[in-house]
């Protein structure tokens, strides 16, 4: 690949969520001068979020988009490099590393953070989309809270599914959960807990038909994948919980994952296998997947980052 042009920075922040940004805080006030790619969603699942009212320090709420303004402005303000761009490949096998952006431009990296987020898997559904924010959601933690005393659906049939089926159940009247075959992938004792919960009512051999409703979601048409029977129940959330995706493809070359593709770090650190490459928020947690959480750990990142430059004699 003939290359454009190439650039040597000291700390590369690839990704652009509460963890790229948060790591861009932290590295830029430790004179690490970094660099930070937003990626091809700026702001990360946030930015399709409408209320957070779990962040810490907003009494109020606020929405999910303004919130990551807030953030690249404070990451801007301590002096980070907050570009638009997008890393298309990767080389780790020497220093220092190498990440092409755009599939044009080459940015030598003394450190690298990772913090390209997952990407929630949805069932493709026209309505599932335009109502996205309007009673569409991917995360029953986050936005369960707005659905008290009231009907949701919940699509989905592993431990996930069936963990926020449970915590549905505490703050909704009734939750509708459609599994998709005749049995559950969830383990036995969350099987057992979700078919206990008498507000949880399961339907079998059943798909989402339609997700009903013009400005945000009204109800749900059900179909029966056995009898092609169809229907309606009348919901005011639709959740949906088939797994999430990390955005960790193109560094499969040079770094450890799980099965599912989550970038592995040694525990209680940001640290990947690769010597100077750091991981943070969702692209290497499966279990929190929380804005907070995320934020934490791209603090760790730029922390890790900085006293492996220190070790170096780079920072």
């Amino acid at each position: 690949m003939e290359q454009t042009a190439s650039e040597k920075v000291h700390c590369l922040i690839i990704g652009s969520g509460p963890a790229g940004y948060t790591a861009a805080v932290y590295a830029a006030r430790a004179n690490l001068r970094p660099v930070l790619y937003q990626g091809i969603q700026p702001g990360g699942q946030l930015t399709i979020t409408t209320e957070v009212e779990n962040y810490p320090g907003y009494p109020d709420g606020v929405q999910g988009p303004e919130m990551m303004v807030h953030f690249e402005k404070q990451a801007t303000r301590m002096g980070a490099d907050i570009r638009y761009g997008l890393a298309t490949k990767v080389d780790f096998s020497s220093h220092p590393h190498k990440v092409w952006i755009d599939e044009e431009k080459l940015i030598l990296a003394d450190a690298v953070i990772i913090a390209t987020g997952a990407s929630a898997k949805w069932l493709g559904l026209e309505s599932e989309q335009r109502l996205n924010g309007y009673g569409v959601s991917a995360c029953a933690v986050c936005d369960g809270f707005f659905f008290r005393n009231k009907e949701v659906a919940i699509v989905g049939a592993g431990d996930t599914a069936a963990e926020e089926a449970l915590y549905l159940s505490k703050l909704c009247t009734t939750v509708h959960m459609l599994i998709r075959k005749d049995k559950m992938r969830a383990s036995r004792i969350m099987q057992e807990r979700v078919q206990q919960t008498p507000n949880i009512k399961i339907y079998w051999n059943s798909e989402t038909d339609e997700v009903l409703g013009e400005s945000r979601v009204e109800g749900l048409r059900i179909k029966n994948n056995k009898t092609g029977e169809k229907t309606t129940v009348p919901i005011s959330g639709f959740f949906v919980a088939i797994g999430h995706q990390p955005n960790s493809g193109i560094f499969a070359d040079y770094l450890q994952m799980d099965e599912a593709g989550y970038i592995q770090t040694t525990p209680g650190t940001s640290k990947t296998n690769v010597e100077g490459v750091f991981a943070a928020g969702d692209v290497q947690d499966k279990i929190y997947r929380q804005a907070v959480t995320a934020a934490g750990s791209g603090c760790m990142a730029a922390l890790d980052a900085e006293r492996y430059l220190s070790a170096k004699g780079l920072a």
